[in-house]
């Protein structure tokens, strides 16, 4: 895809478009302008600066606070101050008797411990879990305006529909005050402490992906096939992610250079594996096909499922949108499950070989010590049974 030049689109939002946008993204008005819809319906406003040759985003506020024209008047305000050498950053916090919003606070705590976490996917998962969760509800309140019934509040809804995220999201926020304390920002002490008595106990069962019966998935397929959501590569990549029963970002940042076509091979790389080791996946003949026909597209761009910029992968939430649209109560993930339960009940390969077409790591020592190989024949074997039984008439 050409790349297009010329000038940069200058107020492309209206009042009216702000108003009626709902679909989850960022949508640009320009000069650096955003406006952000989370998955949750809240909507905010996003600038773009250079600061010091570094990108920086700075929340401007919600929308409900924070109409069009005042958002444009601050966006150019702050990129002048960034074109003169300060930091607009600063400066709104001078003007708000230095004390930073929570979502300030947690952009600079990411940005100081980015370096020091194990993955970039860990990275993304951190902040994007509070921008989801935490920033529609406390994001514009000052650190120090913060109290323990404002964290229950953002806890409460997830706290036991969704445990393991909740977990995780409470975790942070206190990561988010313990630096708030220790820069001074914060005299009262973090009040994510005082929240347990507000929560009601969990059960403490792992949170599990909702899983597909095996039996459905034929007919699930079939159904997949005619259905209309998304366009037809969004289909074709789910289709594929249940074949390889892979997980959903190991499908999406699929790049052509990882298939070998002539050995019927993807071969996944390790910074994208959960395990952190390189992950060879045989390729069914219908998982051939898929890849074929979409290089049949002949789209430019680095992703074999590309989204709707070439330059950049499927939403990873594609998938979990047209399962809705399809009212299947179930999740991508699940089918992993549904693969596994498939193996087990059906078929006469072993655990481990299983376990290796999953990428699962082996926590038996002795296990992994003598699995040496990746078994790539007999899970060749067993991916193309795999295929004959989903691709069935249902």
């Amino acid at each position: 895809m050409s790349k297009r030049y010329g000038q940069h689109p200058d107020k492309e939002l209206s009042a009216l478009k702000v108003r009626q946008v709902s679909e989850p993204g960022r949508y640009p008005d320009g000069n650096g302008l955003y406006l952000v819809v989370s998955n949750t319906g809240a909507k905010r406003w996003l600038l773009r600066v250079v600061v010091h040759g570094r990108r920086r985003d700075m929340g401007l506020g919600s929308v409900s606070l924070v109409p069009l024209a005042e958002a444009r008047e601050l966006a150019v305000r702050y990129r002048k101050v960034a074109r003169e050498g300060g930091d607009p950053l600063d400066e709104r916090r001078k003007a708000r008797n230095v004390v930073p919003t929570f979502a300030e606070a947690a952009r600079m705590v990411h940005a100081e411990s980015k370096a020091t976490w194990k993955s970039e996917k860990h990275a993304k998962q951190w902040i994007k879990t509070l921008e989801t969760f935490a920033m529609p509800i406390i994001g514009e309140m000052q650190l120090n305006h913060i109290q323990s019934a404002d964290i229950l509040r953002v806890l409460s809804p997830i706290w036991l529909d969704k445990s393991e995220t909740a977990r995780r999201v409470r975790q942070r926020i206190s990561t988010v005050f313990d630096w708030a304390k220790a820069a001074g920002y914060r005299r009262d002490g973090n009040p994510v402490d005082a929240i347990e008595r507000g929560l009601p106990k969990q059960s403490g069962k792992k949170e599990h992906h909702k899983a597909m019966p095996y039996a459905e998935v034929p007919a699930f397929i079939q159904r997949l096939r005619r259905s209309d959501n998304r366009g037809k590569i969004a289909r074709l990549a789910f289709e594929f992610l249940i074949l390889t029963a892979t997980r959903t970002s190991e499908t999406l940042l699929a790049e052509w250079p990882e298939i070998d076509d002539a050995a019927a091979i993807w071969t996944i790389p390790a910074e994208r594996m959960k395990a952190g080791r390189e992950h060879r996946v045989p390729l069914s003949a219908r998982a051939q096909a898929i890849v074929a026909e979409i290089r049949q597209f002949g789209l430019d761009t680095p992703f074999i499922f590309p989204g709707t910029k070439l330059v950049k992968p499927m939403s990873n939430m594609v998938f979990l949108t047209m399962l809705k649209r399809m009212e299947v109560p179930v999740t991508a993930h699940g089918f992993r499950s549904s693969f596994r339960d498939w193996v087990a009940e059906t078929t006469t390969y072993p655990n481990e070989l299983a376990e290796m077409a999953l990428a699962h790591t082996v926590k038996d020592r002795v296990e992994a010590a003598y699995r040496r190989g990746d078994m790539l024949d007999r899970r060749r074997e067993m991916m193309n049974e795999w295929e004959t039984f989903c691709t069935r008439r249902a």
